[in-house]
């Protein structure tokens, strides 16, 4: 596996873990407030979450990263 292979998979592999985090909080947050039950089911959402993303990442961020090249040029 080359190193832009490599950088590419832990970059999708980080941000992944950042932005399911957050998103998952702040909408249990907002859905069902802070109550007993908010820190498992948030890791379970996030969780789930994450494993959706990841595969999401990987085959739509290159698509998407080469049509918004070609909107720039």
């Amino acid at each position: 596996m080359n190193l832009e292979l490599k950088r590419k998979i832990a970059f999708a592999l980080s941000m992944g873990v950042v932005t399911t985090g957050i998103i998952s909080f702040a909408l249990l947050a907002l859905n069902i407030g802070f109550t007993e039950e908010f820190a498992l089911t948030w890791l379970r959402s996030w969780g789930v979450g994450y494993v959706i993303v990841i595969p999401a990442i990987l085959l739509v961020g290159p698509r998407l990263q080469a049509q918004v090249e070609r909107w720039v040029r």
